[in-house]
């Protein structure tokens, strides 16, 4: 073979993704790069899911207007009981949550980037201490 296998990342390419590591397959970046990349993926699905949250009681009065206007006068009580009774309003939810709970994985993948650099650390700490043995 050429050394240009699929899958396989050669030296030249490595030193060349210095300068450009979002190039690397996942694997093969930097902690730092990973843990940037998973920052920004985390940053979104949190501020979709902080969004939803602050907006719940805006979208229900939204959706109970609506519902009023196209029903006509009725209790409060009764037009929000309607409301969170219709599939658009479990949509909402589902949808809040489902931003929620990808937010709270990424943070678990940035959680074990963080892991896996201390322990690289402590590897190298040890090896450095042997070393002078």
């Amino acid at each position: 073979g050429t050394g240009d296998e699929e899958g396989v990342v050669s030296n030249s390419d490595r030193a060349l993704a210095r300068l450009a590591p979002h190039q690397l397959p996942d694997r093969e970046q930097p902690l730092s790069e990973q843990f940037r990349i998973v920052g920004l993926q985390w940053h979104d699905a949190h501020a979709a899911a902080s969004l939803m949250e602050e907006m719940k009681t805006t979208t229900l009065e939204k959706m109970k207007t609506t519902l009023i206007q196209e029903r006509g006068d009725m209790p409060d009580n009764r037009a929000e009981r309607i409301v969170k009774a219709s599939p658009d309003w479990e949509k909402y939810i589902r949808d809040m949550c489902a931003h929620r709970a990808k937010a709270t994985k990424l943070k678990l993948q940035l959680d074990y980037i963080e892991m896996r650099r201390w322990e690289q650390s402590s590897v190298e700490a040890t090896a450095r201490v042997e070393r002078r043995l």
